[in-house]
């Protein structure tokens, strides 16, 4: 069993509140759900207006597909934010 986890940090310059915050992360988070098989939660920094922390992890048998899975989630999420993707932690075990 190889499992692939991703913490992303995002920069969100435009959000002025939590709430605003909420709604972006909550639309990124159920776009990557319902695209991918991955479980996807903000993980850190719940009370920082701009800072946006998202870990998602997929389980698969082969250590390149959970590579590949994992690139092309932080495309997808790249593609789907007005937020700045900061810095990416990537383990693959």
């Amino acid at each position: 069993m190889i499992i692939g986890t991703c913490e992303v940090t995002f920069y969100a310059d435009w959000v002025s509140s939590l709430k605003e915050k909420r709604m972006v992360v909550k639309s990124l988070v159920d776009k990557t759900k319902h695209k991918f098989n991955v479980s996807v939660a903000e993980v850190d920094c719940q009370d920082e207006h701009k800072t946006i922390v998202i870990g998602f992890a997929c389980v698969t048998n082969e250590k390149r597909h959970a590579d590949s899975m994992i690139q092309h989630i932080l495309r997808f999420m790249e593609q789907n934010t007005e937020a700045e993707m900061i810095s990416t932690e990537i383990d693959v075990f």
